[in-house]
């Protein structure tokens, strides 16, 4: 948004018009709005840091280049990394916002196109439906929306007590190597029962999810600022080739292409 351009001030009398609202806010490192639930469907993009978003049994890292929808109704809370301008998006529960409408969290690539749209909006403060161009905002905006690449950015949770209890074991201590046996042990499991409820319960083998954490924590200190050497050490590796290997195989695209906060399918040099 220029900065000599000001959001409009919304009126009562436009409330049951409006198609989308937005916001725009900054955050310093480490802030963290605390658990909320929101009655409209929310998109959350931010131009510059990233965030973290915790749901109750999942979490979403929203690194640049990227937004989560939530739905309406998700209880949720936001930890900031790095000085963050967030830029938000919200809908009613009567607007359509695909083919099959979204019901879950999830992480989004924003492409060049999606990115001004949400500008734009923000700079409008709302879109009206009376006004012809405002709805023909709107409805680039959705299709944009539905035809984004869901990213792999999310970290489910298990419900069982034991699984849970050695997944904040992990989260607590992420370069730590302990063996799933051990972690069993401390957790008052067996290693095959550890190993049958993550699967059952995140939809990953254990090795897999607490890679997936690894890597995720990495997308944490990489936007931070930290080099790639640096990420590769904080999340266990000795060696940054694996760690770059161990990424792309996660995520499709390399801490580089990451930190050039471009869209990763059109690839990386490194």
């Amino acid at each position: 948004m220029s900065p000599s351009r000001q959001p409009k001030e919304l009126t009562a009398e436009q409330e049951p018009f409006l198609t989308a609202r937005s916001l725009a806010t900054t955050y310093g490192s480490g802030y963290v709005i605390e658990p909320h639930i929101h009655g409209w469907h929310q998109l959350l993009h931010a131009c510059s840091g990233a965030m973290t978003v915790f749901g109750e049994r999942m979490s979403w890292m929203i690194p640049p280049g990227r937004a989560v929808f939530i739905p309406a109704g998700n209880r949720h809370w936001i930890r900031m990394w790095g000085h963050v301008a967030m830029r938000s998006l919200y809908f009613p529960t009567s607007v359509r916002m695909s083919d099959s409408d979204l019901k879950d969290c999830r992480v989004i690539s924003v492409t060049p196109l999606l990115r001004e749209l949400i500008l734009r909006v923000v700079e409008l403060s709302a879109l009206d439906s009376r006004i012809v161009g405002e709805m023909q905002l709107m409805t680039v905006l959705v299709n944009e929306m539905g035809g984004a690449r869901v990213e792999p950015l999310a970290l489910p949770l298990p419900a069982d007590r034991r699984a849970l209890a050695a997944a904040r074991s992990v989260l607590e201590d992420i370069d730590r190597t302990t063996a799933i046996d051990e972690l069993a042990y401390q957790c008052g499991a067996s290693a095959r029962t550890l190993e049958r409820v993550f699967r059952k319960e995140t939809g990953m083998r254990f090795s897999m999810w607490r890679q997936k954490a690894r890597m995720l924590e990495s997308v944490r200190v990489l936007v931070e600022g930290e080099s790639v050497t640096n990420a590769a050490l904080e999340c266990g590796y000795s060696s940054v080739s694996a760690y770059i290997a161990a990424f792309k195989q996660t995520f499709g695209y390399t801490p580089g292409a990451l930190l050039a906060d471009r869209d990763p399918i059109l690839g990386d040099s490194e």
